[in-house]
């Protein structure tokens, strides 16, 4: 018994689903274009010609970056970031993958649920005041805050010393006084 077009093409589209590969939103849009896709190839394959194959993207990038996931427009896996790695698996860097998909430069290639996380992670721990520029320009206006401090610590500590040398024969003369005392 032959299956139908729609039935083929539910089949497909639920095997995307299951594999990970479609996230569960973008069902409907995928039985319609899967559908609309077998439609085409039975309709080619009835005349006996062929369809140009065009390279306009499968989906619509801006569908693409969901909240848990973002699917590679090359190859149509999902992941919660396109790493470098993936990427050079089809030849494309994170600029021409923009590039040839019509991603803005400024647009995260990681799901949004990620790229929220990593903003969160970067207020709270502050790196750019951790460069070196910076940590120079702090050193400068520390030394010239603590300077005066220093000098007084430093004078502090003469005194101190000056006056914690008498302090054992005080002792002493205290310990004698207990035992004149005691005697």
């Amino acid at each position: 018994m032959r299956q139908s077009v729609l039935e083929i093409a539910k089949e497909l589209s639920l095997a995307l689903i299951e594999t990970g590969n479609v996230p569960p939103e973008d069902m409907q849009d995928t039985l319609q274009r899967t559908h609309a896709t077998l439609t085409a190839l039975k309709a080619q394959e009835a005349a006996g010609t062929t369809i140009p194959v065009s390279d306009a993207p499968l989906v619509n990038w801006r569908k693409s970056i969901t909240k848990y996931a973002i699917t590679c427009l090359a190859c149509g896996q999902t992941f919660k970031q396109l790493s470098r790695r993936h990427l050079q698996e089809h030849g494309l860097d994170g600029r021409s993958y923009r590039a040839t998909y019509g991603i803005p430069r400024t647009q995260s290639l990681a799901a949004k649920t990620t790229t929220a996380r990593r903003r969160e992670i970067a207020q709270e721990t502050r790196l750019w005041e951790k460069t070196p520029t910076f940590r120079k320009g702090h050193e400068r206006v520390r030394e010239e805050e603590t300077a005066p401090e220093e000098a007084r610590a430093a004078s502090e500590a003469a005194k101190a010393s000056a006056v914690a040398a008498p302090a054992p024969a005080k002792r002493a003369r205290k310990t004698t006084r207990k035992k004149r005392s005691e005697g």
